[in-house]
């Protein structure tokens, strides 16, 4: 015989999951607030009172969510890398996965400028605040060596990939790939050409493709 449905054990798991996605929106406001705040007045001056104040929330609930300054600006740069807040790591996001089933190697590259021309709009003046804090900022400069590691982390997964399914030209290391990649995919790459250049997005993201294909396979 079927049990009666425990109205408090429904209410419960109503109410859990109201509060769940509550945290999501606030958790989202705050990131969209501290990146304008970030990206419009650099990383010294924006405080977490003015993010807070932005978003409409507690100094403390951003404390709570983020920890520090260096925190809120590491969740800032992964939800703008990924394009969303979804507990997904890179390696198992839809453009990696593509690269790794695309057979032809030039294609494999041409998906990746793609992913650049998307992903270096918003995360590129992020990087940008991060690394002209690093200078003076001990958490600053902390936070753009752990981003710059992980940077080599992904590229040398890559090159390691490319090597594996014999992209590579001969006389290319996966360990020289991984620093041809590590390069052609840095800030400073696109802050020059880009921001200061005045290429589109779209040419800078062609460009890296031709210049990877030229100098790897």
């Amino acid at each position: 015989m079927n049990r009666p449905v425990n109205p408090q054990k429904r209410r419960r798991s109503y109410n859990s999951s109201r509060r769940q996605e509550q945290a999501r929106q606030t958790r989202r406001a705050v990131l969209a607030a501290a990146k304008d705040r970030f990206v419009d007045e650099g990383y010294a001056a924006t405080t977490i009172a003015a993010v807070a104040a932005d978003a409409g929330v507690s100094v403390e609930t951003v404390y709570k969510a983020f920890g520090n300054k260096p925190g809120l600006v590491k969740a800032v740069f992964d939800v703008a890398i990924a394009g969303d807040d979804e507990p997904v790591p890179i390696v198992e996001r839809d453009f990696v996965q593509r690269i790794n089933a695309e057979p032809d190697p030039r294609r494999k590259l041409h998906i990746y400028g793609e992913h650049l021309t998307r992903s270096l709009p918003p995360t590129g003046p992020i990087l940008l605040v991060v690394r002209a804090a690093a200078a003076t900022d001990p958490g600053a400069a902390d936070l753009w060596a752990e981003l710059q590691a992980e940077r080599l982390t992904g590229m040398t997964m890559f090159a390691q990939h490319l090597h594996e399914c014999g992209c590579l030209r001969d006389d290319i290391t996966a360990t020289e790939a991984r620093d041809v990649l590590w390069t052609h995919n840095s800030v400073e790459l696109w802050d020059l050409l880009v921001v200061q250049r005045g290429w589109s997005n779209r040419r800078y993201g062609r460009w890296i493709a031709d210049q990877l294909s030229a100098a790897l396979l």
